[in-house]
């Protein structure tokens, strides 16, 4: 009788001390998952502070502390109920490994990140294509990066889908080129067309004067004298100046009397000569 109230005893100490600790396990997580939210937003305002510091990496810090303070906890609630930690590491790194087998997309994903991080084909608010998608770069995480579309539709792209396509970065370089065809009639006067273009972009303060904006021909076309106008502004310029410059060349044009033709084509019919056997029935029938 005394040993079973021993054996009670002791399972009641036994169940006490598992209760304790876990809450205290669950209480671990609960703060532990709090802190690390904590801290990954408070590293985030804080790299904001940083003068110049590359807006790219802000996110990824701040997940990374994120992540580093809940795999602290996680060892931390381990310990708590009397597993070695060594060990733990040492299952972690096993598990790893096979889930790293059964996962390669995703960590492609991951190491394709890292890399478009290392090599910056792009930054934050830049406009990119990538010939699937394209659209200002809002984030770049250790997955997908976000872009936002011309039309305001949020865009998810896995990383190594970007970093196995052709970057091409709208926002890179400081100047853009202006370049767009402009056909006029074969009667106009097309050193008169071209003097009057290049005064148009002569007097836009936007467009920038080295290298000098220019007005070639570029083609005969069967309806159309073809013109190219040329010229370089800064890149946050480009589509104000190329919609306003096609609207100037247009009203000055229609002031100039300066026609810019429509595709048309010519028609004409032939009529083919009698034969000598149509003449003699038609001379036949006539008698």
């Amino acid at each position: 009788m005394e040993f079973a109230k021993l054996n009670m005893s002791a399972l009641e100490a036994l169940a006490v001390v598992s209760a304790v600790d876990l809450a205290s396990a669950i209480l671990i997580l609960i703060a532990g998952w709090l802190i690390s939210g904590w801290l990954s937003r408070l590293t985030y305002r804080g790299l904001n502070r940083i003068p110049h510091f590359d807006p790219t990496l802000k996110p990824l810090l701040s997940t990374l502390v994120r992540y580093a303070i809940l795999a602290i906890t996680i060892l931390a609630v381990l310990h708590r109920f009397g597993v070695e930690t060594t060990s733990v590491i040492a299952l972690l790194g096993a598990a790893g490994l096979a889930l790293g087998l059964a996962l390669q997309g995703t960590l492609s994903d991951v190491s394709a990140g890292v890399m478009l991080l290392i090599l910056r084909p792009f930054r934050v608010g830049d406009y990119i294509d990538i010939g699937t998608a394209g659209g200002t770069v809002r984030q770049i995480g250790l997955f997908t990066t976000e872009l936002i579309s011309a039309d305001l539709v949020y865009v998810s792209v896995p990383n190594h889908q970007i970093f196995g396509s052709a970057i091409t970065n709208y926002s890179r370089e400081p100047t853009r080129r202006i370049n767009f065809v402009l056909g006029i009639d074969y009667e106009a006067d097309i050193d008169k067309a071209q003097n009057t273009v290049l005064e148009i972009m002569r007097n836009d303060p936007r467009i920038l004067s080295n290298p000098e904006p220019m007005v070639p021909v570029s083609a005969l076309n069967a309806s159309s004298v073809d013109l190219i106008v040329r010229c370089w502004v800064k890149n946050a310029d480009y589509w104000d100046t190329l919609f306003d410059l096609q609207k100037q060349v247009k009203q000055a044009f229609d002031a100039a009397n300066i026609a810019i033709p429509f595709p048309q084509q010519a028609l004409s019919f032939r009529i083919p000569p009698k034969s000598p056997q149509d003449s003699a029935s038609t001379s036949g029938n006539s008698h």
